[in-house]
Order: structure tokens, then C-alpha cells, then sequence
């Protein structure tokens, strides 16, 4: 029997990256949500362009911290009147609007390429919907004088939380939703060569690997610049996008990065564009690495 035959959650979670029927409702509400959260500063905004990295995950801890504290004192006995476990309750279900919207955006970012992650971002969604609704209901037993009631409805909230807990942290951490799509392959830091001069086309990009880095060259305006060519993002290719002015366009996303240097003019990216150095010689076109800021 194999390691994955002697876990049922882990059968229980490949199930669930097969469900085929969670595709169309799945896909309907990431429409919806691209549609009313389209390139611009309210995307910005929830997408954390502004912080540098992801706002959800930030988000979460609150939600997470406030529920689970409130459970914890009533298990292991809190204030005389129950007070403090209320307030906890409060603080978690005001701060699941904003933290439910910011992960909606950022999965509806990432679920057109993976159904894999459609799917679990849709149970995602709805463990941790039900672990609001129970949560909703414990306090408002307990602010009709039902406690115990309350306090059972919260410990039923923790598990639907737990279980919302356990696939978000899947998607983040075994199907990479979220990290910067561009840190594991760095590029050379070295002068290599990346492509014949001749093969570039004057504002056309071009899409090369150079040392397993995706690169996009490009010849514009009379200068040669080089990028990762994997959008941190979502990794879609810049190669692909549109060159506007000084500024490449992502075709998925919209984010936008200047050409000289790689930073965000717009979001949905937090990390800015790894660029490099570019040169001629030769006949050929050189890139490497550029040194780290002073």
C-alpha cells in the first residue's frame, strides 16, 4: 500500500482537484468577480500592489486569530460573563468581507489556467463561508443567553474553519497560488548569450531561454532591454503582452512594468519585474543579471 493509499485526506483532496462539476460554477463566479475588479486602482488596492506582497494572506490571520481565540477561551474558560469571546467573534466575522474579497480576486487571477485550483479554491470558499455562518450563530446565542449552545456552534465553526485553513494553504503551498512567479530561476550572472542580433524585430518582443530563465528581448526605440518573461504574478508570458510606450502590458492580468528597470506601474503584481542587462557584441545579443541596488 502506497504512503497516499494510507491517507484518506489526501485521497479526499485529489477527489477534489478532479471534481469536475465544481468547473462551471467555479468559473461563473471568477467571471464575475474579474468583471467587477477589472486592471485599475481598486485591484491595486486588494491585490497589495501598494504593500509588496499579497493583502489576503494578511487578512486571514485576523479572521483566523480573532475565531480561533474565542473558541480556545471557551474551552479553556475565559471572562466571567463571556464578554471578551463576543468581541473576539465581532472582530472575526467584520473582517471577513475584506478577507473573503481579496482572496475571490486573487484566486480569480489563477483559476483560467489550473481547474485544479478552481476547485479547491471553490471549497475553500465555502468551508470557510460555513465557519462564518456558524460563527454568526454562536454569537447570537450567546448574546440570547445561550452559551452553551454558542459555544458548541463555535467549536463547529473551528473545524469548518480548519478545514478552510487546510485547503488554502494547499493552494498556496503545493499548487502556487501567490508566490512570485519569477524567484526560483534568478538568470545568469554572467554575460551569456541570449539570441542572434538579427533575430529581434524593432518593438516586436522575443521570447528566449537563457540558462532555463524565460527571457523577453526587446529592441525599442533604440535601446535593448531584457526581462524575466514570466510574470510574477501568474506567470503568464510577457512576450505575449503589449508594448505601450515604455511600459509591457501582461495579456492575462493587466499588470504593467516599465521596460527599463522592471517596476509596477500597475497592478495586480506585488514584486516588480526582474530585468537585466542587456548588450550587443558580435552579432550577438548578451544579458545577465543586474547587481542588486545599493
Amino acid at each position: 500500500m502506497s504512503t497516499t493509499e494510507q491517507r484518506p485526506h489526501i485521497r479526499a483532496l485529489q477527489a477534489l482537484e478532479n471534481a469536475e462539476p465544481l468547473d462551471a460554477p467555479g468559473q461563473a463566479i471568477a467571471k464575475s468577480a474579474r468583471g467587477v475588479v477589472g486592471p485599475g486602482a481598486l485591484k491595486d488596492a486588494i491585490s497589495g500592489t501598494w504593500l509588496g506582497h499579497a493583502l489576503h494572506p494578511l487578512l486571514t490571520d485576523l479572521v483566523i486569530g480573532s475565531f480561533v481565540s474565542a473558541t480556545v477561551l471557551d474551552v479553556i474558560g475565559g471572562d466571567s460573563d463571556g464578554k471578551a469571546a463576543e468581541r473576539l467573534i465581532a472582530v472575526g466575522i467584520a473582517s471577513y468581507p475584506p478577507t473573503a474579497l481579496t482572496g475571490t480576486s486573487d484566486w480569480a487571477d489563477t483559476e483560467l489556467a489550473d481547474p485544479r485550483v478552481r476547485r479547491v479554491g471553490l471549497a475553500h470558499a465555502a468551508a470557510n463561508a460555513a465557519a462564518l455562518g456558524l460563527y454568526a450563530a454562536s454569537l447570537k446565542s450567546r448574546r440570547g443567553g445561550r452559551t452553551t449552545r454558542g459555544k458548541v456552534l463555535g467549536l463547529a465553526g473551528s473545524a469548518a474553519l480548519a478545514a478552510g485553513g487546510y485547503l488554502g494553504a494547499h493552494m498556496s503551498y503545493a499548487q502556487g497560488v501567490g508566490p512570485n512567479q519569477t524567484t526560483y530561476d534568478p538568470g545568469p550572472t554572467d554575460w551569456t548569450d541570449a539570441a542572434m542580433a538579427a533575430e529581434l524585430s524593432p518593438g516586436t518582443p522575443k521570447a528566449v531561454v537563457v540558462q532555463d530563465t524565460p527571457v523577453m528581448l526587446l529592441r525599442h526605440r533604440d535601446a535593448l532591454h531584457a526581462m524575466h518573461d514570466r510574470c510574477s504574478h501568474r506567470g503568464c508570458l510577457l512576450s505575449d503582452g503589449k508594448i505601450d510606450g515604455e511600459v509591457v502590458e501582461c495579456v492575462c492580468h493587466g499588470s504593467r512594468f516599465r521596460l527599463e528597470d522592471g517596476s509596477i506601474e500597475r497592478g495586480p503584481a506585488t514584486q516588480a519585474q526582474p530585468s537585466f542587462e542587456a548588450r550587443e557584441i558580435g552579432g550577438r545579443v548578451q544579458v545577465r543579471r543586474r547587481a542588486p541596488a545599493a
